[in-house]
């Protein structure tokens, strides 16, 4: 049976946020500028309005407090 569009919705919900979780990662283990830039605009890309330098800053202070 096909699916129905509610569940494609989710499913690229889903997708989405694996991949852009996995992106952060990247970005955050990345040294040169260049790199950050390229990491940068693939997330902008998948999400417009996804502000990673303050998913990075919260995830860095989390990191510290342990």
């Amino acid at each position: 049976m096909p699916r129905i569009e509610r569940d494609r919705e989710i499913a690229r919900r889903r997708h989405r946020k694996v991949k852009i979780q996995k992106l952060v990662e990247k970005y955050m283990k990345a040294t040169a500028q260049a790199d950050k830039v390229v990491i940068a605009t693939k997330v902008r890309r998948l999400s417009p309005y996804y502000n990673l330098e303050e998913r990075v800053a919260t995830l860095k202070g989390e990191q510290k407090a342990k």
